[in-house]
């Protein structure tokens, strides 16, 4: 077994380092919030001091979680805190938001030109694609601390921003809790990050769904038209270009599989990246994910239903691109396949920026080639996948999704 090859084979009875088990010991002593709707508002409102909500879209999916939690997610101790303090963070988030906007109607002048969204399932290569682009000193993206506090406490914030701070002390609780999740899924402040937890501003996010267990919150987010989250999501970016400049950003979510006629209604001049892969390796992948974080908030996990309930919303998702695909204007649109992008990352990247009309300086070349230079692909090990594990079956898999496979390619 080569050296850096990292196999788990603890996923359904979690083992902590003493470090670990003391960090989270604390955590689960600590109070644990009521999951009502307005217990959490009025605890934003004491955090933050603010009291605007702004419109009440975000109040049916608050409901909705706060019932789905306590019944469906089967959390221990540590999850009940954190999923409390969790949703308060959210609601502070939207006081803070709200407030901004309000206190300068002009954010909702900024323009939003042109976006470079990149959609695809986790492992199909986006995680790369995205940082590679956001190398650029000509795009515009949202760092990890940014997304997790959007707008600041004061503006200007204090130098040094203490967001980035707060954001440091969270991913170090990650390495000592989780030390394997890195070479899953890299976590640093300053590590590029998906719009998905700017969704949570509407309480309208897959983000909430990758948390919890949360089956009943996961039907209404299927159900539900989803242009008033877009458009919330929107505003967010305004307001954040306003405070920290950028003109073009580049975005990436999964989320955006199943919401393609959103996407374009909201941001109608994106250029939309579709990255695809094996899709039996995708759902694997993302099995392993889940499972692996899930010790965190339940004692002892059940990779198997874990592997269920993913293998079902990743055919869901990939169902939903294969029948809303062409919604994608085709001058405005590209399919990039991984085996493609791994066998040429210049030449897909100059496509990119043809298509995204997107121009291509030594800047641009030297800023790319330094980000290769020093983020190797699994520097940090490389996870074994046990396919067993889970209970996907790749015969059964393939042909349920021999329409994606036969559509894009892979």
């Amino acid at each position: 077994m080569a050296t850096d090859e990292i196999v788990i084979d603890d996923y359904s009875n979690p083992q902590f380092s003493p470090q670990a088990r003391a960090m989270l010991d604390a955590i689960a002593s600590m109070p644990v919030l009521p999951l009502e709707p307005e217990a959490l508002m009025a605890a934003a409102s004491e955090q933050t001091g603010l009291d605007h909500f702004g419109d009440d879209w975000f109040r049916e999916p608050l409901e909705i979680v706060c019932r789905a939690i306590p019944v469906e997610a089967g959390l221990n101790a540590v999850g009940r805190v954190t999923a409390g303090s969790s949703l308060v963070n959210m609601l502070a988030n939207r006081l803070r938001l709200e407030d901004l906007l309000r206190r300068h109607p002009e954010i909702e002048e900024v323009p939003i030109a042109r976006p470079i969204i990149i959609v695809g399932l986790p492992r199909t290569g986006t995680t790369h694609l995205h940082n590679l682009l956001s190398a650029d000193p000509q795009l515009r993206s949202l760092p990890y601390w940014e997304s997790l506090e959007p707008v600041p406490e004061t503006i200007p914030p204090p130098d040094p921003d203490p967001r980035i701070e707060r954001t440091a002390m969270a991913t170090g609780f990650t390495d000592v809790a989780m030390p394997y999740f890195k070479a899953m899924h890299e976590m640093t402040p300053e590590h590029v990050h998906e719009e998905v937890q700017l969704q949570t501003l509407t309480l309208a996010s897959m983000l909430l769904e990758t948390q919890w267990h949360v089956p009943t919150y996961r039907d209404w987010w299927k159900s539900t038209d989803q242009t008033p989250a877009y458009r919330y999501l929107r505003r967010a970016l305004q307001a954040l270009q306003w405070l920290r400049g950028g003109e073009r950003w580049v975005l990436k979510s999964p989320q955006h599989l199943e919401q393609f006629g959103r996407l374009m209604t909201v941001f109608p001049d994106a250029t939309v990246i579709c990255t695809h892969r094996d899709p039996v390796s995708v759902t694997l992948s993302f099995a392993t994910m889940a499972s692996y974080s899930a010790r965190l908030s339940i004692d002892h996990p059940d990779p198997k239903a874990i592997g269920k309930y993913w293998t079902d919303r990743i055919q869901d998702m990939l169902t939903a691109c294969v029948r809303d695909r062409d919604v994608l204007p085709a001058e405005q649109s590209l399919d990039v396949r991984f085996d493609d992008f791994m066998a040429d990352e210049w030449g897909t990247v100059e496509r990119i920026y043809e298509k995204a009309e997107q121009p291509v300086g030594d800047e641009t070349r030297a800023a790319l080639s330094a980000y290769n230079d020093n983020h190797r692909r699994n520097r940090f090990g490389r996870v074994r996948y046990d396919i067993s594990t889970f209970g996907i079956d790749p015969a059964e898999r393939e042909s349920a999704l021999a329409g994606y496979r036969e559509r894009f390619g892979v």
